[in-house]
């Protein structure tokens, strides 16, 4: 059975995905954004672990984040830095001038696609800006990492 679970925490992650390099890259997520995640995906093709990896998260998230909170994050990873802003919204979207296809192995880009599973089921507005990543990898760790802290940042009480 796929989904995924979303606590308040230390940054503990326990994913399963099918993609090595997607299980590393939402336990980044949880660490930055200081969450604890358990996330496991039915065994399937890259393409389809990846959507259900996006909805699992969409589904934990979306209780966490009340309509209308914003959470933003600019997160290096090496020479790469990424900025992210997430928006709770009837207007789910990713708007992104990263392009990042083939990395890790997979025919397509798979951050947008994760990024776009989990913008329509958490009901989010996603804004990804790559400020700076010659190395793929790095990209997509900066972008994730930073997706972290904005969604933890949105789901913070309002002081």
């Amino acid at each position: 059975m796929s989904g995924a679970r979303i606590a308040d925490g230390d940054g503990t992650a326990n994913v399963t995905t099918g993609v090595p390099l997607l299980d590393h890259l939402l336990t980044e997520l949880a660490r930055a954004g200081r969450f604890d995640l358990a996330l496991e995906i039915e065994p399937d093709d890259p393409e389809a672990e990846v959507d259900a990896a996006g909805t699992a998260l969409g589904r934990a998230v979306a209780p966490r984040l009340p309509p209308g909170t914003i959470g933003e994050a600019t997160v290096p990873a090496a020479e790469a830095l990424a900025m992210v802003v997430v928006e709770r919204s009837e207007v789910p979207l990713v708007a992104s001038n990263a392009d990042l296809t083939g990395a890790g192995g997979l025919g397509t880009d798979l951050a947008a696609r994760f990024l776009g599973r989990l913008a329509d089921e958490a009901g989010l507005t996603i804004h990804v800006r790559l400020i700076e990543g010659e190395d793929s990898g790095h990209a997509l760790a900066a972008i994730f990492k930073a997706l972290g802290v904005a969604l933890s940042r949105a789901s913070a009480p309002a002081h």
